[in-house]
């Protein structure tokens, strides 16, 4: 739900996404999603008993938590590449040091590197000057584009759908240590990069000036 004092923040957000997302593909400006998210780490108290011949497989409903972890992913829809990292903290220093990989180790030749990401207070360059020494924090800074999407908009981040998707595969059972769980991201990154193709997004501008209308600012003759 849209607060109506903020339409318009919300249009201008939207629509600045929205013109990324219709950029062709270009390896020296590659357009990159980012979302993260937390995870439990939860150990069973009792061990699960295995399937066999006519009888499914069983677990006790108690378990244990044992930490919460933050798992980043990155993806670049155009080339249908997902990245996934598992990191015991989501601190502005955790988010700078992905995007240098982006940067430095993914995307090394390239002038710059739009990235998209939701508003979390880490999600900013001053968090690159937080993490890095300033001439290395203002090299990176000039090859990184930041688009933000809007408040209440998160669905506007492609991201998020690899996200899901991820936490539908890989999350939807107990994973007990931190080890367990960035391999098993390891895995599912491997195979998803492997099979699944690109995003085809097609919500456009166009679109969202006829199916969202009543958010844009109605102009006075």
């Amino acid at each position: 739900m849209i607060p109506p004092d903020e339409d318009e923040a919300f249009v201008a957000a939207m629509e600045q996404v929205l013109e990324v997302y219709q950029r062709s593909e270009d390896p020296r400006c590659p357009v990159v999603a980012m979302d993260e998210r937390p995870v439990q780490l939860l150990k069973d108290l009792r061990s699960p008993v295995p399937a066999k011949p006519g009888r499914i497989a069983r677990r006790d409903y108690e378990y244990k938590r044992v930490d919460v972890v933050s798992a980043f992913l990155f993806t670049n829809p155009l080339q249908g590449w997902r990245r996934v990292s598992v990191r015991e903290r989501r601190t502005a220093i955790d988010w700078a040091e992905e995007v240098k990989y982006i940067l430095d180790e993914v995307y090394p030749d390239a002038e710059r590197v739009t990235l998209v990401c939701d508003n979390l207070n880490t999600h900013k360059i001053a968090s690159v000057y937080k993490a890095f020494p300033a001439n290395e924090a203002l090299e990176l800074s000039s090859r990184l584009e930041l688009v933000h999407t809007p408040k209440h908009g998160s669905w506007l981040n492609i991201a998020e759908i690899e996200l899901s998707i991820f936490s539908r595969q890989c999350l939807n059972r107990r994973i007990p240590d931190l080890q367990t769980l960035r391999s098993e991201a390891e895995a599912w990154q491997k195979y998803r990069n492997e099979n699944a193709g690109r995003v085809d997004w097609r919500f456009t501008t166009d679109d969202a000036r006829i199916k969202l209308k009543r958010l844009y600012p109605k102009t006075q003759t």
